[in-house]
């Protein structure tokens, strides 16, 4: 009797699914992988190292909250007049406008005269949905947009999906680390832009859905139900 065993046996039947099943998995996720991957690239690919100019005004400038320097930016391009008015998404609830004026001592004038408040927005999406009250209410029909460099490409799906019919103008933030280390040096910069290609194609998914009629989420307008620790509006 021979000691192998024969491939006509059940066991020898059985062995042969099993091992198709996993070359399947495998090639799956491989493949999953290197998509992945080139995703990735593509999305850094995006990412603007250096900060320039608009290249022309807006009729608005809004800035998303939570880097650092956003808010000084926005209100340097709102000096220099390329834009009538100046949206702060993303301010906590307890701050006022005095408290960011105190950290901008010389932009006070415009804080009195030009700039809002939004209070009620708590993540990129809810953002978008303020900003685009704010834009309808005043008649805007292009905006610039000012948030950090890594956060850009997912602001302008958001905001682009709740204004299809305002002109976006990115201003891209770009801080000091970025600038002093490449970010594949830095593992917190590279946790952060894993991060954040993540919650891009998560937002470039759900848009793709809504626009052929299957929206799974809410409405735009409903904020998630984030706590947040007060802050001023510079140091977020």
């Amino acid at each position: 009797m021979s000691s192998q065993t024969d491939d006509t046996s059940p066991n020898g039947r059985a062995a042969r699914p099993r091992g198709w099943l996993r070359a399947t998995v495998v090639t799956s996720l491989a493949l999953a992988f290197v998509v992945a991957a080139m995703g990735f690239v593509g999305f850094i690919s995006q990412l603007r190292g250096v900060e320039t100019d608009p290249p022309h005004q807006a009729d608005g400038i809004v800035v998303l909250t939570g880097g650092s320097s956003r808010v000084s930016d926005a209100m340097e391009l709102l000096a220099a007049g390329y834009g009538k008015r100046l949206l702060i998404s993303g301010v906590h609830p307890t701050n006022e406008a005095s408290d960011i004026s105190r950290s901008l001592p010389d932009s006070q004038k415009l804080m009195h005269c030009c700039v809002d408040l939004d209070r009620s927005a708590v993540n990129t999406r809810s953002n978008a949905a303020e900003t685009r009250r704010w834009v309808r209410e005043r008649g805007f029909k292009s905006l610039i947009v000012v948030t950090s460099n890594y956060h850009m490409p997912r602001a302008i799906v958001e905001l682009s999906h709740a204004m299809p019919d305002v002109t976006l103008i990115p201003f891209a933030v770009v801080g000091d680390k970025w600038r002093d280390e490449p970010w594949w040096t830095s593992g917190a910069t590279f946790r952060l832009l894993l991060s954040e290609y993540a919650k891009y194609v998560a937002a470039e998914v759900r848009v793709r859905l809504a626009d052929v009629g299957l929206d799974l989420t809410s409405d735009l307008g409903e904020p998630a139900a984030v706590p947040r620790r007060p802050t001023t509006a510079l140091a977020n």
